[in-house]
């Protein structure tokens, strides 16, 4: 189980007990909780939601877009959202709406925050109304970004604290999961409360194990064309770059949202010898210590290994991202190459410049699940040897066509979306085995783990 879960799970049983002790014995029981893994089904607004331990679905078409249609009616009533909504389904949507990118439940699993990228917001649902009636009033609390669409999310080990990637405006926006007090100040669940600024297509948001961290990427105009850095013999690296935008990764310091530290990926990956590859940082793994990064690259078929802590190459200052000293610490130790399957396709067919879209890394730190998304199939990898098993069509008897997220499970178990194939796949990381491969719904993308009350999941 994820261990951010267990502790929310913990802390709602000892707040469920304590309230006993001082109602007396007529107090309910604590809530039991059932861990799930919701499946965002990105291009039909729907979720599909998998027993964790079974792993079985549980239930699907879950409608995470019960307000589609007054949400179009505003978007046509406004010039510049509408511009924006249709450059997102020609683009990034692959002439499709983006309803779901992300989502997290609540720490009481009452309500499922959902960013939708077509629509620009992030909302709060009631997981019992949506999963049985599923009104438009099942949405409970909806906030715009500041600029016109949302992306990926990412939930503090507390859950209360969410942070989502404003992903025209440069910036990540944070908000409460909760109802509490805090310094004298009411908060309410979907609370607007801190931004960080970030690059150009602000991307991948995760949390440090203690929650005083955030690692967080941009990603760079991904929708734009010039995806190479060579025109012939000649390296064309600069108009690359000037089209892409800027492309960051950062540590972010949680308790005042400074940037601690900001990498250029692109140098760093020069300075250690590997030049002309991507500064885009795709989704990425932490090691157990949190020491070791791995992450994804656009256009590169495999895995890089960036030690956080390690002394610069060159020891020199070589370069600011945003007005930022490049850091004293920071080095890219080794690429871990994967099969390139796809040679002869032209970059700007890569979906959204990403040769590979998912990242996800055991418990033990012994190996990584990576989604090798052009290439149709998924690999475990052994993080010392770079040693890979591959899973596909033809070593599995299922169609693993465009997988494009992974995460950890219960069990030690990898699960990957495949998006061309509308199914998500569950491998085991210890025998490197398929243990499931079950239909969803229309183009799956984020995979999260969840909590729901017992007594919900009674009710369907």
């Amino acid at each position: 189980m994820n261990p951010r879960h267990t502790l929310l799970g913990a802390l709602v049983l000892v707040a469920g007990l304590a309230g006993a002790a001082a109602l007396g014995p007529a107090t309910a029981a604590p809530t039991a909780f059932r861990d799930v893994m919701w499946v965002g089904n990105n291009w039909d607004g729907t979720a599909t939601i998998v027993d964790e331990r079974s792993p079985k679905v549980l239930k699907t078409g879950v409608n995470l877009i019960p307000d589609k249609e007054q949400e179009l009616q505003d978007i046509h009533l406004s010039p510049d959202r509408l511009a924006f909504y249709l450059a997102i389904q020609q683009g990034p949507g692959e002439g499709h709406d983006q309803y779901v990118d992300d989502m997290f439940t609540t720490p009481d699993g009452k309500h499922i925050a959902v960013s939708r990228p077509s629509f620009g917001d992030v909302v709060w649902i009631d997981i019992a109304k949506v999963t049985t009636t599923g009104g438009v009033d099942s949405v409970v609390r909806e906030q715009q970004m500041d600029g016109y669409r949302t992306d990926h999310m990412g939930l503090s080990p507390d859950g209360r604290r969410l942070v989502v990637s404003d992903s025209t405006n440069k910036q990540v926006i944070e908000y409460s999961m909760v109802d509490e007090t805090v310094d004298g100040k009411q908060l309410k669940m979907g609370d607007r409360l801190r931004t960080f600024p970030s690059g150009e297509t602000p991307h991948e948001n995760n949390y440090s194990k203690d929650g005083k961290r955030i690692f967080h990427a941009s990603i760079g105009r991904v929708y734009t064309p010039g995806d190479t850095t060579t025109a012939g013999p000649v390296k064309i690296g600069p108009v690359h770059d000037a089209l892409k935008g800027d492309r960051w990764m950062q540590i972010v310091d949680n308790a005042d949202f400074s940037i601690a530290k900001r990498w250029e990926m692109g140098k760093e990956l020069a300075e250690s010898g590997h030049p002309d590859m991507s500064a885009a940082v795709r989704p990425m793994a932490l090691s157990p210590d949190e020491r070791f990064l791995y992450f994804q690259v656009s256009y590169y078929h495999g895995i890089v290994e960036f030690d956080t802590q390690a002394t610069d190459v060159n020891g020199k200052v070589d370069y600011q991202a945003g007005g930022i000293d490049e850091p004293r610490t920071g080095a890219v130790k080794r690429l871990i190459p994967l099969p390139n399957r796809v040679p002869n396709m032209p970059l700007e067919q890569y979906v959204n410049d990403s040769a590979h879209h998912g990242l996800a890394m055991n418990k033990a730190g012994t190996t990584l699940c990576a989604a090798g998304t052009m290439d149709d199939y998924v690999a475990l990898v052994d993080r010392k040897t770079g040693t890979p098993k591959f899973f596909d069509t033809e070593t599995t008897g299922h169609e693993y066509a465009k997988p494009y997220w992974s995460t950890e499970g219960h069990g030690d178990t990898c699960w990957i979306s495949l998006s061309e194939t509308d199914s998500l796949a569950v491998l085991d990381f210890k025998t490197k085995k398929e243990l499931a491969f079950l239909p969803v719904g229309n183009h799956p993308q984020r995979v999260r783990h969840g909590l729901i009350p017992e007594d919900v999941v009674a009710a369907w």
